[in-house]
């Protein structure tokens, strides 16, 4: 019996763990970071096109407004801080550079 409750208490912080990944706050926190990095990264020509916005009622919505010349720099703060992040918040910030540069390849062609 002390096993099974060592399980589902391991289990039930892994489940929250992986929820708390992806709350708007927590993700709200992360984008700060990241375009803060990348603005660090970034010639100074470019820091002001790079602009991350929480949509007010869709919280999990965020808008990414970012000059084509600076993408790289916000995939290299990506990079840097995926070892940082919750394992769901990996997942979503893999998912946002995979559209980045689907985007960037549809822009080219």
């Amino acid at each position: 019996m002390a096993i099974i409750n060592k399980m589902l208490t391991k289990l039930d912080a892994d489940v929250s763990s992986m929820q708390q990944g992806l709350q708007p706050h927590n993700l709200l926190e992360w984008y700060t970071t990241i375009t803060k990095q990348a603005k660090s990264y970034a010639p100074s020509h470019l820091q002001n096109k790079i602009h991350v916005t929480q949509d007010p009622i869709l919280l999990m919505k965020f808008n990414l407004d970012i000059s084509k010349r600076a993408v790289k720099y916000f995939m290299m703060a990506i990079d840097d801080h995926l070892e940082d992040m919750p394992y769901t918040t990996k997942l979503y910030f893999l998912r946002v550079q995979q559209t980045l540069l689907l985007q960037t390849d549809k822009s080219l062609v």
